[in-house]
């Protein structure tokens, strides 16, 4: 056999390979396209139950709901009615009620009319039964009086002048005697300081390097400290320390508080500077409800509302005279407590009304009226006791002396305050021409903070911003001058400035 016919032997077995392979394909093909349909029919039977069966239970739900809504429907229906029924039933009680109270309205007013016609009749009576006793005795009432009494006078005149006179010379030289003897006693019992305060404070450093870096850059520090604070910063030649001066306590201790921190921090710089400072004026407060607390157990005196404490203890930072208000109660408390103890009166409401009896003085910079009037509000407001607010507001006799305790707590602060060394009349002028000054610039619309600083010699204002532009804070600095040359005395003069500075403040996020 020739090559040539086995080619052609292989190309017509490939021939016929390839139409058999095709055709077995066919066949394979055609089966298992039956078995799909038979799969897909299945699956529509199964898709068809599932939908019935869906439906069935989507039906069964319905109903349900229905049911319950028709329940719940029904159910809110009666308790409509039945509150229906209530409000009838109380409108007709009510009805009934004010039909009632008109009744007694009415009989109120005829038994009104009926007293005031038996008051009339009796009045009436009573001037018939007097002018019938007047007509028979041809005396009047008031001439009746006056002859018995004449009469009684002239009886007794002679005899009763006698036992007066008796009475009142040895009644005087005894109670003059035990007086004495009760003061000196009390004096010499209690035995307390009597430095006065004053006004400026030493703050020490540890290295006069620091004096650099609490000045700042071109005095960028110590000003922004002596603008929140309000006080003055002498940053001198003394070693080792700075002085704080100021004649306001509270602003003194509050900037001392607030250098100390800074030092010890060393961080040194106006924004930290203000949060320190805020933080030295919650540590303020914080003293303030312990001086109080603590002067009320010192003197024994309990049952005080704590606010009452509160305010108590603001008069730590404050003077009279140069002397310390907060000391000055209770030594005084001290003082009325042996008083009342010796004569026999009440120990404790003695001792709280001398050391309440200037609690006004912790608000009068902030409350119009006396310190007296303030401290009597104050007391009133936060319940304490009648017999403690007649103690305490006698003692500058604008109010008359309704108890013992009362005269007590007069007494006390006489001898409290004339204790050698105890005030200073200079000094409590000084202080005041300071406070006056403050409150003539604070007067004026538009500002923020005024400071008095060098010794009365400059005040120093802030205006806000936001209300006063700079033409109007150049014109508010010169009516205050004005002002002040108008209302105040002072030696020298004095500088005013004016300050106004704009922050504007954002957030990035």
């Amino acid at each position: 056999m020739s090559l040539k016919e086995v080619a052609v032997y292989l190309s017509i077995a490939g021939i016929v390979g390839v139409a058999v392979g095709y055709y077995l394909r066919l066949i394979i093909s055609l089966g298992k396209k039956g078995s799909m349909e038979l799969e897909i029919k299945e699956m529509l039977l199964t898709a068809k139950e599932e939908a019935k069966k869906i439906t069935a239970e989507a039906d069964a739900k319905t109903a349900k709901i229905l049911d319950d809504s028709r329940i719940e429907i029904k159910a809110k229906e009666e308790k409509i009615n039945q509150t229906e029924d209530r409000l009838i039933k109380k409108e007709g009680f009510l009805d009934k009620r004010q039909v009632d109270l008109d009744k007694e309205v009415e009989l109120i007013k005829q038994k009104v009319v009926e007293i005031k016609t038996i008051r009339e009749q009796a009045d009436k009576l009573e001037a018939e039964r007097k002018s019938a006793l007047e007509k028979v005795a041809r005396l009047t009432a008031e001439e009746a009086k006056k002859e018995i009494i004449k009469v009684i006078e002239k009886q007794e005149e002679e005899d009763l002048l006698v036992r007066m006179n008796k009475m009142e010379s040895q009644g005087e030289e005894m109670l003059a005697n035990k007086a004495k003897d009760i003061l000196a006693m009390s004096i010499q019992r209690l035995a307390s300081s009597v430095a006065s305060d004053v006004m400026s404070t030493i703050v020490p450093i540890p290295s006069d390097d620091l004096k650099g870096k609490i000045i700042g850059k071109e005095g960028r520090n110590i000003k922004a400290f002596e603008r929140i604070t309000g006080v003055e910063v002498l940053v001198d030649d003394t070693p080792g320390a700075i002085t704080i001066s100021s004649f306001d306590p509270v602003r003194r201790h509050t900037a001392r508080i607030a250098l100390e921190e800074l030092i010890k921090d060393g961080r040194i710089q106006p924004s930290r500077i203000e949060q320190v400072v805020e933080k030295a004026k919650l540590d303020i407060n914080k003293t303030i409800k312990e001086k109080g607390e603590a002067a009320a157990y010192e003197c024994g005196i309990i049952g005080l509302d704590p606010r009452i404490l509160l305010i108590l203890g603001r008069l730590h930072f404050r003077t009279s005279y140069g002397q310390n208000v907060l000391q000055h109660s209770i030594e005084m408390s001290h003082i009325a407590g042996m008083i009342a103890e010796e004569i026999g009166a009440n120990v404790q409401v003695a001792k709280a009304g001398a050391l309440l009896h200037d609690l006004g003085k912790a608000l009068d910079h902030e409350v119009v009226g006396t310190h007296v009037e303030i401290g009597r509000r104050i007391l009133q407001k936060f319940g304490a006791s009648e017999e403690i607010v007649k103690a305490m507001q006698a003692h500058h006799e604008e109010y008359p002396y309704e108890t013992v305790e009362s005269r007590i707590v007069q007494t006390a602060d006489a001898i409290s305050g004339a204790r050698p060394g105890a005030r200073r009349d200079n000094v409590e002028n000084y202080l005041k021409r300071l406070g006056d000054l403050e409150a003539l610039a604070n007067s004026f619309p538009g500002i923020d903070k005024a400071y008095a600083l060098q010794a009365g010699r400059e005040i120093r204002i802030f205006v806000r911003p936001e209300e006063l532009g700079d033409v109007e804070s150049k014109e508010l600095a010169r009516n205050i001058a004005l002002k002040i040359e108008k209302d105040l005395k002072y030696p020298g003069e004095i500088k005013v400035i004016v300050i106004r500075e704009t922050r504007t403040m954002e957030f990035a996020r």
